[in-house]
């Protein structure tokens, strides 16, 4: 919004050449989510306790230790990220860009599912919340939606490719199939960030990792120059989503600060399914949906843990794994908390640094 209200006047005004940088209003979109994290916060987690008296419902058959370490603490603490991402985004970033809005779609649509899932848990006090179909069936509708929204926008030449890391000048044009693989990506990113959301931290830390990398991904894809010398898809408007992740980034710290153990308040679904959605739906836009697979690496085995804990139980009888996802393995093994997160952002650290090697390795 400052954008589109104080660029006009630069001529007459040369202060307001600074909104012309992404990176200047990458940086006030960081700082300004931070401030309305720290300022909202204490406030947004007193009216939730207030409603919320017994706190979010704690699995029984989970890790025994969370039946006292976790009652009481009120969930839905999604909101306060959602609220300081999506009011920094609007304030900082180019609203005539069609790739915002695109994400702002599946970040606020996710997390008005993953809201009433959150809510039908507290007020029937277990852990079911909203049935797997229908939260499955609004994901794909918004990702249709989404999907809609980032092809109007992009060049018709890349609309429908899909590139490959490692390999310069690679995109394989899907053609009508490239549609369900999109929903895929973002259903898919949307549910493993949801999966990894079982400890304090664990999953706030690696989603702002990611979103790191994706902001300096996006600035690099959508700058001529850099794209050509990289040798990657030059995607015109996605430096853009910079400010985008840097509003995430903001938001994600402001809502660590209440969240670290002993953590305040939970993000709950309103803000894991709102969070998995933005970052599938900016490597699709960034044309970097397999890098996604790397850099959100931690996702990816957390749900792989349960998937194959699933089908072995399934077809076998027997477990792989004492519990599933992964981290509720290492608790059931004797893990102390602060240690599994702790490790668990080391990893995330390192397929970070993996995915991004990808822009040069070629």
């Amino acid at each position: 919004m400052l954008y589109n209200l104080l660029v006009p006047l630069s001529d007459d005004y040369q202060i307001f050449n600074l909104f012309r940088y992404l990176t200047f209003r990458t940086g006030g979109a960081i700082m300004t989510a931070l401030l309305i994290g720290f300022v909202l916060g204490p406030r947004l987690i007193n009216w939730l306790r207030s409603k919320q008296r017994e706190g979010q419902p704690i699995r029984e058959d989970g890790p025994e230790s969370h039946l006292l370490t976790k009652k009481g603490t009120p969930t839905m603490g999604g909101l306060l990220i959602l609220i300081a991402l999506s009011v920094s985004t609007l304030l900082w970033a180019d609203l005539s860009n069609g790739f915002i809005w695109a994400v702002l779609v599946v970040t606020g649509g996710f997390g008005l599912l993953g809201f009433a899932d959150d809510y039908l848990k507290l007020t029937k006090r277990n852990t079911k919340g909203l049935p797997g179909r229908i939260k499955l069936l609004g994901q794909i509708v918004i990702s249709v939606v989404a999907v809609l929204m980032i092809q109007d926008s992009m060049p018709a030449s890349l609309a429908n490719g899909l590139a490959v890391p490692f390999f310069k000048d690679v995109l394989i044009d899907l053609g009508w199939f490239f549609a369900p693989f999109a929903i895929f990506v973002m259903v898919g990113a949307s549910n493993s960030v949801n999966l990894t959301d079982g400890l304090d931290g664990l999953a706030i830390v690696p989603v702002m990792i990611a979103c790191l990398c994706f902001a300096l991904i996006a600035y690099l894809t959508g700058n001529a120059v850099f794209a050509n010398y990289l040798q990657i898809n030059h995607v015109p408007g996605t430096g853009e989503l910079a400010v985008f992740c840097g509003a995430l980034l903001g938001a994600g710290l402001g809502f660590l600060w209440f969240n670290a153990p002993p953590a305040m308040v939970f993000m709950g679904d309103t803000g894991s399914l709102s969070l998995g959605g933005a970052l599938g739906t900016i490597s699709i836009v960034t044309k970097h949906e397999l890098v996604l697979a790397i850099i959100g690496g931690l996702f990816v085995l957390e749900t792989a843990s349960v998937i194959v804990q699933v089908a072995s139980f399934k077809l076998t009888g027997k477990r792989v794994f004492r519990m599933a996802p992964l981290h509720h393995h290492f608790e059931k093994k004797g893990w102390a908390e602060p240690t599994i997160v702790i490790r668990f952002w080391i990893i995330a650290v390192i397929l970070a640094l993996i995915g991004l090697s990808t822009l040069k390795l070629r």
